[in-house]
């Protein structure tokens, strides 16, 4: 998975996205990669995994290797418009930047893809080995990955629709993206997060890397069998709430196809430390 220039990773809200896609950074800039983090809608989630307050657009770079940049759309309209459709930095840009802005706010799709343009841009531009893009929540994820070949097929001719084709076309190549899915072990984000899946294998925006199940409490070698012969008290207490949220978390994760499965950090740490352990995860289960 690591291989691709394109990462994207969603989940609900919540289950830690943003955590992970800091990993999956760290993870790969380990392997010598240059490595950029673009947070979409906003920066704290993963800036806060990095040591940070927030993000400014123009990339950050950190100690642990890792460079990060929020996309801001303003911003990346104007970059849009000089770097992609060759308007000059001058002038015309301004009226024209104002113009597009209420194409921005009333077209459908248009406002996904200036978001959704900025770290496919990047990957075109070479700059960096790996784009982790730390997406929008299940709930607002298909319409970014749907924006491209909606604004493409609205779209007679010209620039604007040869752009959007060539993002369609980024996003559905195997060899160039990939989607990382996030999920907890509980009813709720297990449900979304099947259901994006559902919609995801219908029409194939974009290739699925992995699903990953975050905060997974590991198994005792203990069975309920073996606890009935712990005498009363607090250890089999523990042991028995144990076995129950190890039961409960399998219950829900069961009907998904998991392929990495973060553990639950126990004791007290700092959002930059937990994306460091989830990174040495990852690299262990790779």
């Amino acid at each position: 998975m690591l291989d691709r220039r394109l990462i994207i990773v969603s989940g609900k809200g919540g289950v830690g996205k943003s955590a992970v896609s800091v990993a999956l950074a760290i993870r790969a800039q380990r392997t010598g990669k240059r490595v950029l983090v673009a947070a979409m809608l906003e920066p704290t989630g993963a800036a806060i995994h990095l040591g940070a307050d927030t993000l400014a657009y123009l990339p950050t770079h950190f100690d642990n290797g890792v460079d990060a940049m929020v996309v801001e759309r303003a911003a990346a309209l104007e970059e849009y418009l000089r770097v992609q459709l060759r308007v000059p930095a001058v002038g015309p840009t301004k009226t024209l930047s104002r113009a597009m802005q209420v194409l921005v706010d009333t077209a459908p799709g248009v406002r996904e893809v200036i978001s959704m343009g900025k770290p496919i841009f990047d990957t075109w531009q070479g700059q960096y080995d790996t784009v982790i893009v730390d997406a929008p929540p299940l709930g607002q994820l298909m319409s970014y990955l749907r924006a491209p070949a909606v604004v493409a097929g609205l779209v007679p001719t010209g620039g604007i629709k040869e752009q959007a084709g060539r993002m369609a076309d980024a996003l559905a190549d195997v060899d160039t993206s990939a989607l990382v899915l996030v999920t907890t072990p509980e009813e709720l984000p297990a449900t979304e997060t099947a259901q994006a899946l559902d919609e995801l294998r219908t029409e194939n925006l974009i290739e699925l890397g992995a699903v990953m199940a975050n905060r997974v409490i590991p198994p005792l070698d203990l069975d309920r069998t073996s606890v009935a012969g712990l005498g009363d008290g607090p250890g089999r207490d523990a042991v028995l709430h144990h076995l129950a949220l190890w039961e409960s978390q399998q219950a829900a994760l069961n009907p998904l196809p998991v392929d990495i499965e973060l553990p639950y950090l126990f004791g007290v740490h700092t959002p930059s430390e937990v994306a460091a352990q989830l990174a040495d995860c990852l690299e262990d289960a790779k």
